[in-house]
């Protein structure tokens, strides 16, 4: 007895298919990160919560994201299978594709669509500048507070190192401890 090579691709897709859907149970989507995140900065940061989504989206819900010691705004959802562009075709699923005339009714959605999609774009394209200009101001902030704050250590540092603490210690009648 000989099986159809058409049941073999179709249990193939099908297996292909529930191995997917487990991806997806396994992913989660973090939205309003900088595009300048790097996949180890990720895995770092979302190290703190172990390897279940469901306590990470519940984590980031409750409490800010920390990425890098610096709370971030940024947001845990589950994953839905229309997230991944890489999602193999639903078996049992057909697809069809036709020209539309000028003088259908659907010509009239099929343009309302294209517009949309294109606005959309160029929404997306803004909001991604827009992002990218205050991730940079922030990263800005934060190397000035990082230099001020080095520069500080640096002058206690030389001041504790050149003698001129046990001096002024003795000065105002007060002990110096040695860390």
């Amino acid at each position: 007895l000989s099986v159809p090579s058409y049941m073999d691709s179709t249990s193939t897709a099908e297996a292909d298919y529930a191995v997917f859907l487990e991806k997806v149970k396994r992913t989660v989507y973090i939205d309003n990160l900088s595009p300048q995140v790097t996949e180890s900065v990720m895995r770092t940061a979302l190290g703190q919560f172990g390897t279940t989504s469901r306590a990470v989206v519940s984590e980031i819900t409750q409490f800010p994201f920390m990425m890098s010691g610096m709370p971030r705004p940024a947001r845990a959802f589950r994953a839905e299978v229309e997230m991944f562009d890489d999602r193999p075709i639903k078996p049992g699923r057909r697809i069809q594709c036709r020209w539309v005339d000028r003088k259908d009714p659907d010509f009239e959605v099929a343009s309302k669509i294209k517009c949309l999609v294109r606005k959309h774009a160029a929404e997306d394209l803004f909001l991604l500048q827009q992002q990218l200009a205050q991730e940079e101001k922030l990263a800005k902030q934060q190397e000035e507070t990082l230099k001020a704050n080095y520069k500080k250590f640096t002058i206690i540092d030389n001041v504790v190192s050149d003698g001129t603490a046990p001096g002024l210690a003795k000065f105002y009648n007060m002990k110096v401890f040695d860390a």
